[in-house]
């Protein structure tokens, strides 16, 4: 039922910043009840937790390597979550994915298409 989109993603130098968006496409109540998250895939790789956030904005949460460079947001009357990046690095190299996200694990059941971020240096 809920459908997810990930945008935002690109190419980009070692330094630079990027936005991405997610849009909770058909958003339940359910869905609601959960934090909402930020993960990412880098090829060979299992997908990892990034970031989480409340749809209210409390309560940000972020994997170490993260902290300091990226932050989580909401726009609860849109039904967006944006994760803005900066001073990004080549290991932040991956697919990103939202969903919604207990702690740090995804609970949506479902997975967006995702949007590909790559740094070059």
């Amino acid at each position: 039922q809920v459908q997810l989109v990930e945008s935002g993603g690109g190419l980009v130098q070692a330094g630079g910043s990027l936005r991405l968006s997610c849009l909770v496409s058909g958003r339940t109540f359910a869905f609601s009840r959960y934090s909402m998250g930020w993960f990412r895939q880098a090829p060979g790789k299992e997908r990892e937790f990034v970031a989480a956030i409340r749809w209210s904005g409390g309560s940000p949460n972020y994997e170490d390597s993260v902290k300091g460079r990226f932050t989580i947001s909401t726009d609860n009357a849109k039904n967006t979550v944006y994760l803005q990046m900066n001073s990004l690095k080549p290991e932040d190299t991956a697919a990103y994915y939202c969903n919604a996200v207990d702690r740090t694990t995804p609970t949506g059941g479902s997975w967006g298409q995702g949007t590909q971020v790559t740094v070059f240096s």
